[in-house]
């Protein structure tokens, strides 16, 4: 497994390199559409992209989980938690390790 991270810099960097505007709308092109996102999950929509994934959010029903350490019983409280599925095709190119 690879180190390294994509960023939100490395992004913008690549729509600057390969779209042609400048640093600074590229950098607000991804702060945007990040955004966007992020305020439709927010709203409990789900966030689909062909040919990558779709994110949603999922709500988890309170129940009483157990420390692995004491054994006692701790109660788990409600929460909204984000999901990511990928897509077939996204799954067979991180299958065949980006081949192309």
């Amino acid at each position: 497994m690879s180190e390294k991270t994509l960023t939100r810099m490395d992004l913008s960097e690549a729509v600057f390199r390969e779209v042609g505007l400048s640093r600074n709308e590229s950098a607000q092109l991804v702060e945007s559409v990040l955004n966007h996102m992020s305020d439709a999950l927010v709203r409990g929509e789900s966030v689909k992209i062909s040919s990558f994934g779709t994110f949603g959010v999922r709500d988890k029903a309170a129940r009483i989980g157990r420390n692995p350490k004491t054994g006692q019983e701790v109660p788990i409280h409600p929460r909204r938690v984000l999901t990511f599925r990928p897509s077939h095709l996204m799954k067979d190119r991180v299958a065949a390790g980006n081949k192309r």
